[in-house]
């Protein structure tokens, strides 16, 4: 199987857009709120599919109570919706979001390949910056490159797992150049809209042991491809903070 991660940074590269800052202490990265309902792909945002996964998640924007948002049905599919940007994690190092999943997965296992799954994921991908980037680790992705083409030094992946524990940080199952951080765990908060908010800075240097890069992209990814089972989720703005704001 290609590895999901490597496809994220392959679409990352058709879809290049610059995210900037509508004020010095905030940059929405998604405002799903503003869009309009029916419609398939939120402004500014691109599908994100995999060649060697023929059936896609379902995407489109539906309204919840009083706010639109991103609704997403996966049956065996894989897919996600895709957005580059250009965010420097130390000037806005926080993440801000809201997800609600209907169910959680039976046969997911963050560990493994064929569990590779999650019914909400947010992922956050990095670009390469030799200057912030160990000796090995360069020549890992050197030869990542060769294979690849242009892909991110590293990833983050925010899921919702079924059994992890919350703040667990595990390394992907295909590749060590993404990590996946349990964002929410279990059936606790099932059928309900959840805030999160994330210190990227912090967690890439826990996750990587090194200082992030700028990042170059967001997705958001609810897959069941591996499991074979299905799931719902739901998805609301997202949006990159300074400290304190």
């Amino acid at each position: 199987m290609v590895w999901k991660f490597m496809l994220v940074a392959m679409g990352l590269l058709l879809v290049f857009t610059t995210a900037r800052a509508e004020s010095p202490a905030a940059i929405d990265v998604a405002k799903f709120s503003s869009g309009t309902v029916g419609q398939a792909m939120p402004e500014g945002w691109k599908p994100l599919t995999f060649v060697k996964i023929p059936k896609q998640t379902v995407y489109e924007l539906v309204k919840d109570g009083d706010t639109v948002v991103v609704k997403a049905v996966s049956d065996a599919s894989a897919s996600g919706l895709i957005k580059a940007v250009n965010i420097d994690p130390k000037e806005y190092p926080i993440v801000r979001w809201r997800w609600k999943v209907e169910s959680i997965l039976k046969h997911n296992d963050v560990t493994r390949r064929d569990g590779d799954d999650f019914p909400a994921r947010l992922y956050i991908t990095f670009a390469y910056d030799p200057d912030k980037v160990s000796f090995g680790k360069k020549l890992k992705f050197k030869a990542g490159q060769a294979i690849f083409g242009d892909i991110p030094i590293g990833a983050l992946n925010y899921i919702w797992d079924t059994k992890a524990p919350v703040g667990a940080i595990v390394e992907n199952a295909y590749t060590d150049f993404a990590q996946m951080v349990v964002v929410e765990s279990g059936m606790q908060k099932v059928g309900l809209w959840v805030s999160e908010e994330r210190n990227i800075y912090e967690d890439y240097k826990k996750a990587f042991g090194e200082e992030p890069p700028l990042m170059n992209g967001v997705a958001i990814m609810t897959d069941t491809d591996n499991t074979k089972e299905r799931a719902t989720a739901y998805y609301g703005d997202i949006q990159f903070t300074q400290v304190g704001k």
